[in-house]
């Protein structure tokens, strides 16, 4: 079956729009052919500085054809019915059409309509000039007289479709006087003049020879090999950096791996800013020595030329600039201890005073007050002293008034550490410093520290408190203070800690619903089932978010068993009835069995079986017990299957009826002791 091979060459696309742009690409063009039909085997985005690409392979040569049948007016209907129908259905007489007829309608005309698939090329020319016309680049400029938006200028359009046995044939289009065809370019150093393309082997095999790795997951492992060997020869470890990897890749069509060095006289200042220094400014890799355990005097580069001179003046330039920068951090970390050893930063606390938080909430010192105050409420809840806590909280934030972090925000935090080292303070202190901004993502460690969790917890606390006391809460993909990240952030040091945290104590019932959802997105991600969460926080007081989780997984262990499942279909079934009777009665049936009114042998063996089960669930519950509970209600789940197929729930005497009824609500009130089990899928 036929292949389509798509580029669009243009000037530099930036680095971090990439990715997307080929995620894009593929989408767009891939919808739009299943859309009209054209059904295909697989498709590939490629993308680099210069171009993007897609392959779409296993196409069928043209749409398939299709049959409709059209129902129109009925016989002797007014002419301009007949006539809209003619238009229509693109029939040139009523003759054309065939008359059917209907016992209710009588009869009536119908037109078979036959449609032949248009060539698959025909269709391509139709949609890549609108999804190019419309793309959705994140920004994109015009240039001379066109109407065309592109991130970038573009410059030249290849379109080919064909089977591997033929030649393939250009699929013809024009955008802003930009005709497609067959016709590349290859890098833009060391290649020149066009090249003619056909499919996408010869497109990746001529762009190879013409320096240019199309796909980007081979750049980034070409990268990464390179710069792992190179290390190992010098004696070295590479630092690898999946973000920069990723961003270097988006910068070099032919990367070429190079190694340079600095200074020995800047591993005076702390690792991380020499590393920030350089991957921010540079974009290259440091080197750890394995001898010492710190960074050595060493830097990875990614070049895109293959220079004559072996790059050597590229790795000169490189380490030019990077003097220059470590020049600059080495000055800034000399200047904050100097300043530290006649001012400790906890003495500079008052000139955050001056430093808005947000005009809502204060100044960042009455943050930080509170943050403290709040730390030392939580310390005995998570093991840590008071006092320390309290101190600790309080010089957290202390490091965002030194020069380093004014120059490298990134570092906030560690700074604090290696400060609270040099004036000689409690490691608890420095520690928790470092790590009460943890963690700031899903593959961030967590705090285990006691100090530091106390510290995080009121930090990521107070922000949330805060934000929705002046409701500025996150709506859809919105989230300008991160606070989903700092709920997340939260439920993961309590879970990872093994903490109990009551956080009706510290919240809202609206931000504890908040938590909620974020519990249920990080339980979703290690394999438990949302709606099992949904389910226990339906319950009064479940504010404990670890035992939530302990009661989550006992429940989805139960329901994965026999019982469990047939105990859900009965307690959903009474549920249902329930609803069904209640509404239309009026009246909520709220249990008290009349003892005297069970006649049938099952309803008794129910009424025996819950209440017996009551109070042992209940102990086990309060003993935390899950699993007990567990067990105590699989005992119900054969008296429930007998009831529910012996005894007629509707009974014709009023009171037998609404007897039963309230021995379907002791069935819900029973399980719901473990969870709302209504809110369970299945």
């Amino acid at each position: 079956m036929p292949d389509l091979l798509l580029e669009l060459f243009c000037e530099e696309i930036p680095a971090r729009m990439q990715a997307g742009a080929a995620d894009s690409l593929k989408k767009l063009v891939t919808d739009a052919l299943v859309e009209r039909g054209l059904l295909y085997e697989g498709a590939k985005a490629f993308v680099t500085p210069r171009r993007l690409a897609l392959a779409v392979h296993g196409l069928p040569a043209s749409q398939p054809d299709t049959h409709e049948e059209r129902k129109g007016p009925r016989v002797g209907a007014p002419q301009a019915a007949i006539d809209g129908f003619l238009k229509a259905s693109g029939l040139a007489s009523i003759d054309q059409a065939k008359i059917e007829s209907d016992p209710k309608k009588g009869e009536f005309y119908v037109a078979h309509l036959h449609r032949h698939g248009r060539p698959t090329p025909e269709v391509i020319a139709e949609i890549v000039p609108a999804i190019i016309r419309a793309f959705p680049w994140p920004k994109s400029m015009r240039w001379g007289t066109g109407s065309l938006r592109w991130v970038r200028p573009l410059q030249s359009i290849v379109c080919t479709f064909g089977p591997e046995t033929e030649e393939p044939e250009v699929v013809p289009f024009e955008i802003d006087g930009l005709r497609s065809g067959d016709v590349t370019r290859g890098h833009r150093f060391l290649s020149s003049g066009a090249i003619r393309v056909r499919r996408l082997d010869d497109w990746m095999t001529k762009l190879e020879a013409a320096f240019v790795v199309v796909d980007r997951e081979r750049r980034k492992d070409i990268i990464l090999a390179d710069a792992r060997d190179l290390a190992l020869a010098h004696g070295l470890e590479l630092v690898e950096d999946a973000g920069l990897l990723d961003e270097i890749s988006g910068l070099v069509e032919w990367p070429v791996v190079l190694i340079g060095a600095f200074d020995e006289g800047f591993l005076d200042v702390p690792d991380e800013v020499i590393r920030a220094t350089i991957r921010a400014n540079q974009k290259c890799f440091v080197l750890n020595d394995p001898k010492t355990g710190r960074l050595a005097n060493r830097f990875i580069l990614v070049s895109n030329l293959a220079a004559k001179d072996g790059g050597d003046a590229i790795v000169a330039g490189n380490g030019r600039v990077i003097r220059a920068r470590l020049s600059d951090a080495k000055f800034f970390w000399d200047t904050d201890k100097k300043t530290n050893a006649t001012v400790p930063l906890a003495d500079r606390l008052a000139k955050f005073q001056n430093v808005t938080f947000h005009e809502k909430l204060g100044s960042q010192f009455a943050r930080i007050e509170r943050i403290a105050a709040l730390a030392k409420t939580l310390a005995p809840l998570v093991g840590a002293d008071p006092a320390l806590a309290e101190q600790a909280a309080l010089y957290a934030k202390a490091d965002l008034r030194t020069e380093v972090v004014g120059e490298f925000p990134e570092v906030q935090g560690l700074m604090g550490k290696y400060y609270a080292r040099l004036e000689g303070l409690p490691e608890e202190i420095a520690l928790a410093a470092e790590e009460h901004y943890k963690p700031q993502g899903p593959a961030d460690r967590v705090p285990v520290a006691p100090v530091s969790v106390a510290v995080a917890l009121a930090d990521k606390l107070d922000t949330l408190v805060g934000f929705w006391a002046i409701d500025e809460k996150p709506t859809g993909s919105k989230d300008p203070y991160a606070l989903r990240r700092a709920a997340l952030g939260l439920v993961r040091i309590v879970l990872d800690n093994g903490l109990r945290l009551k956080l009706s104590e510290f919240v809202e019932p609206d931000l504890l619903a908040f938590f909620a959802d974020r519990l249920k997105v990080h339980l979703r991600e290690s394999g438990a089932r949302h709606d099992l969460v949904d389910a226990v926080f339906a319950l009064e007081g479940q504010d404990d978010l670890l035992l939530v989780v302990k009661r989550v997984e006992a429940l989805g262990r139960f329901l994965r068993t026999e019982d469990g499942k047939n105990l859900l279909a009965g307690t959903k079934r009474a549920a249902n009835i329930l609803r069904i009777e209640e509404k239309k009665d009026g009246v909520s049936y709220g249990g008290g069995v009349d003892i005297t009114l069970l006649h049938e042998p099952e309803e008794r063996a129910l009424a025996d079986a819950i209440a017996k089960a009551g109070p042992l669930i209940a102990t086990a519950l309060s003993a935390e017990d899950f699993e007990g509970a567990m067990g105590v209600m699989a005992s119900l789940r054969a008296p429930v299957d007998a009831f529910f197929e012996k005894v007629t729930v509707n009974a014709e005497d009023k009171a037998l009826r609404a007897n039963r009824l309230a021995l379907l609500a002791d069935i819900r009130a029973i399980t719901r002791q473990v969870a709302d089990f209504e809110r369970i899928e299945g």
